[in-house]
C-alpha cells in the first residue's frame, strides 16, 4: 500500500509500525511544507525509513534539525570528533545494545525523535527492529490498561549489565556509567503531538515506583511482552545510505547481535523531546543525578 503526498510516496512496510518514503533527497533543502507532512507520517507510521540516501554528517545534522532543536551526542558516551551532535553507534569488540529499549529514558527528558543512518553495513544480520509502543497499550486488556495507567517506573542507566566481554566494551560500559541518572518516568505516556497513550518502558526500565524488585519484573515483563508481539514490531534491513527515523516517544527497537565479528556502523542524531507526562498530566522527575542539561544543544 502507497499513498502519495506533497510529491513523494508514503509505502507502509508494516501493518501497525513503519512506512518507506520515496522521493524525498534527505540531504536537500527541504521545503516546509515537505517537513510537515513528514512530521504528519513520522506521527502515523512511528518509523520512517529512506533508501539510497546520499547524506554525509553535515547534511545529516540539517536533515534531522527539520524535526527541532538537537540534541548533544548522548549524556555520557562521546561523540564523533568535531560533530558534537552524533553518536557514533559501532558494534565493534562486543559493544552492543541487544536488548529492547528507548533511547536515553534514564533523564528527564528523553529525545523526541532518533535518526539512524548507516555507514557500514554487516552482509547479513545487524537489522534493526522497531516497535510500536502505543499499539501495545492498545492491545492490553481493559483491567491491565487502568492498572498501568496510574503506574511510575524507574528508568536508570545503571543496573546490573551482563558481563563485558572485552576491555573495549568495559571501557565503553565504564564511560556509559560515568554519570549515573535515575529518572521517574510514568508507564503510560501521553504523547505530546497526537495526545495517543503508550507504553513507556524498555530496557532502562527496572522498578515500579511503590512494588518490590520481583513484583517489578514480573509487572514490567507482561507488559514489555504486549510492546514487543511481531505484529507491533518492524524490522528494518539495512543498506549502505539508509536512513531510518522513528519517534522516540512512541516507541522501542532493538539491535541484535547476530553479526558475529562483521563490522557495523552507524551514526545517530537525536532531536531534543519535552518532559513526559502521564494519564493525570503528571511530569516526569529526577530522583538521582542532574537534569542533563549538556546533553541539550542549548548547553
Amino acid at each position: 500500500m502507497s499513498q502519495t503526498i506533497t510529491g513523494f510516496e508514503v509505502r507502509k512496510v508494516g501493518g501497525r509500525i513503519g512506512a518507506e518514503i520515496v522521493g524525498v533527497d534527505a540531504a536537500a533543502e527541504l521545503d516546509p511544507g515537505i517537513v510537515a507532512e513528514l512530521n504528519a507520517a513520522l506521527l502515523e507510521h512511528k518509523a520512517l525509513f529512506f533508501r539510497e540516501q546520499t547524506l554525509d554528517d553535515v547534511t545529516h545534522i540539517r536533515f534531522a534539525s527539520l524535526f527541532g532543536a538537537l540534541t548533544t551526542a548522548h549524556p555520557t558516551v562521546g561523540s564523533v570528533d568535531g560533530q558534537p551532535h552524533i553518536l557514533p553507534v559501532d558494534g565493534v569488540e562486543g559493544v552492543r545494545a541487544n536488548h529492547w529499549h528507548t533511547d536515553v529514558t534514564f533523564v528527564r527528558t528523553p529525545p523526541k525523535v532518533t535518526t539512524l543512518r548507516s555507514l557500514v553495513v554487516a552482509p547479513y544480520g545487524g537489522n534493526t527492529l522497531i516497535a510500536n509502543a502505543q499499539s501495545a497499550y492498545d492491545d492490553l486488556p481493559e483491567p491491565l490498561r487502568e492498572f498501568a495507567d496510574r503506574l511510575w517506573a524507574v528508568h536508570t542507566n545503571d543496573y546490573d549489565y551482563a558481563e563485558p566481554k572485552t576491555e573495549k566494551a568495559a571501557e565503553h560500559r565504564r564511560e556509559f556509567l560515568s554519570r549515573k541518572y535515575k529518572t521517574a518516568h510514568p508507564v503510560v505516556r501521553v504523547h505530546p503531538e497526537s495526545g495517543a497513550r503508550g507504553l513507556f518502558i524498555g530496557g532502562f526500565a527496572q522498578r515500579i515506583i511503590g512494588l518490590s524488585s520481583d513484583e517489578s519484573r514480573d509487572i514490567l515483563r507482561i507488559l514489555q511482552a504486549y510492546v514487543t508481539r511481531p505484529e507491533n514490531v518492524v524490522r528494518w534491513r539495512w543498506a549502505p545510505g539508509d536512513l531510518v527515523v522513528f519517534d522516540n516517544r512512541a516507541t522501542q527497537h532493538y539491535a541484535p547481535d547476530d553479526y558475529g565479528d562483521l563490522p557495523r556502523r552507524l551514526h545517530r542524531v537525536t532531536v531534543a523531546g519535552d518532559v513526559p507526562a502521564g494519564v493525570d498530566g503528571t511530569p516526569s522527575y529526577v530522583i538521582e543525578g542532574d537534569e542533563a542539561t549538556h546533553y541539550t544543544s542549548d548547553a
